[in-house]
């Protein structure tokens, strides 16, 4: 997780005034620091934000023998600013720290969006009644009802899609969103009031090689936008992909409507 050049200066400079006098000083308290100090000296305010995304990573070089890697999960804005990070305690998992992450920030009116691991009831209703804030929350496997009732609306029948074109980082990458009221179904799940569908292509620009992503995701409906779900895209990489070889007869993705390359 990266960090701005003013909160890397700010922990070093927190360190040097501790006492720290040397390269090794400085990351030896960091990583001793604790960790509501850290985030304070490192995070971004997430009050007036659209959105905050959840993502959790395992540090490189954390491993040490049988000590398993080091897994931080973290929470970033729509326009990439960290707003915290924490480290998982030993014998415990994401899920277990995701109250903690968030607790200390103002999230009225933001949406918060995460991969399913965190699509749980206690997780949707923390935000919604403790914080109030909003939620746009993958769903699979792990919510077996709720994901075969996402999978079996009519998403042929949403004539009103949402089409997002980028390219960079060596890729071209077409978004479709479709989204679904959803409030008479009767889900399962702590105020859901809309479900959502992101068909993803991606297209290596060196090898091109395609891959497909289909995801589905609930939300409040009360938050959901083109910033909430371009976010939900990023932290959903671990969604089930279909890679196609290149081959002669093969074209982009075409639009059905009329849509601007960054939506309707």
């Amino acid at each position: 997780m990266g960090h701005p050049c003013v909160a890397v200066l700010l922990v070093a400079a927190s360190a040097v005034v501790s006492g720290a006098r040397s390269y090794t000083a400085v990351g030896q308290w960091s990583a001793n620091a604790p960790q509501h100090a850290l985030a304070d000296l490192t995070g971004a305010a997430p009050a007036g934000s659209d959105s905050v995304a959840l993502d959790g990573k395992a540090a490189r070089g954390s491993r040490h023998g049988q000590t398993p890697a080091a897994q931080l999960p973290a929470a970033m804005t729509g326009d990439g600013r960290t707003v915290t990070q924490l480290r998982v305690p030993d014998k415990t998992n994401e899920i277990t720290c995701f109250a903690a992450l968030l607790a200390p920030f103002d999230l009225t009116g933001v949406t918060v969006t995460a991969d399913a691991l965190h699509t749980q009831c206690a997780h949707a209703r923390f935000l919604v009644d403790e914080k109030k804030a909003h939620y746009l929350l993958v769903v699979k496997a792990n919510q077996p009802e709720l994901h075969r009732r996402l999978r079996s609306l009519p998403w042929k029948d949403v004539t009103a899609r949402r089409y997002d074109r980028e390219i960079g980082h060596g890729r071209r990458e077409t978004r479709v969103t479709r989204a679904l009221t959803v409030t008479d179904l009767g889900l399962d799940f702590p105020h859901a009031a809309q479900a959502v569908r992101i068909l993803r292509h991606r297209t290596d620009r060196t090898t091109g090689t395609v891959s497909r992503d289909d995801v589905r995701a609930v939300g409040d409906g009360q938050g959901f936008g083109a910033g909430s779900c371009t976010r939900l895209s990023a932290v959903s990489l671990k969604a089930r992909t279909r890679a196609v070889a290149p081959s002669a007869g093969h074209t982009k993705p075409q639009s059905t409507g009329a849509a601007s390359s960054k939506g309707t």
